[in-house]
C-alpha cells in the first residue's frame, strides 16, 4: 500500500500556452489601497479537510470565515493593477518590463512567479 502517491493527471502547459492565458482576480477577495499606493488583499483561507476536523475537535468555530491578508509591495501592486481580466500574461509582462526598465526575460520570470504564487493562494485564476 502506497501512502504517498504522486499526483497524476496534472497537465503541463507549454510556455507559449501559459503566456497566452488571461489572469482573472477571484470574486472572493477584497482589496484595500493604502495611502502609499500599495495594496492589501484579503482572501479566504483554504484549509485542508483533516486540519479543519482537528480544529473542530479542539473547539475552533467552523462557522467563522477565516481569511488571510497579503500586502503587496510597489512591484507587486504594479502587476496587480495590470490584472484586469483582459490582458494576457504576455501583455502584462511586456508592460511591466517597459515600466520598470527590465529585460523581457527578467520581467517574465518575476511576473510569472508572482502570478503563480497568487494562483496557489486562490487569489487569481487563469481564463
Amino acid at each position: 500500500m502506497k501512502v504517498f502517491r504522486k499526483k497524476s493527471g496534472a497537465s503541463h502547459l507549454s510556455r507559449t500556452e501559459a503566456l497566452g492565458y488571461t489572469p482573472v482576480k477571484s470574486r472572493q477577495i477584497s482589496e484595500v489601497r493604502l495611502e502609499t499606493g500599495d495594496v492589501i488583499i484579503e482572501y479566504p483561507l483554504i484549509v485542508s479537510p483533516w486540519i479543519a476536523a482537528v480544529a473542530n475537535r479542539l473547539g475552533n468555530l467552523q462557522d467563522r470565515k477565516q481569511t488571510k491578508k497579503l500586502q503587496l509591495d510597489a512591484m507587486g501592486t504594479s502587476v496587480w493593477d495590470l490584472v484586469d481580466g483582459k490582458r494576457s500574461v504576455r501583455m502584462i509582462i511586456q508592460i511591466f518590463a517597459k515600466a520598470h526598465r527590465l529585460e523581457n526575460r527578467e520581467a517574465e520570470v518575476s511576473v510569472t512567479s508572482f502570478l503563480r504564487q497568487l494562483g496557489q493562494r486562490g487569489v487569481l485564476g487563469l481564463g
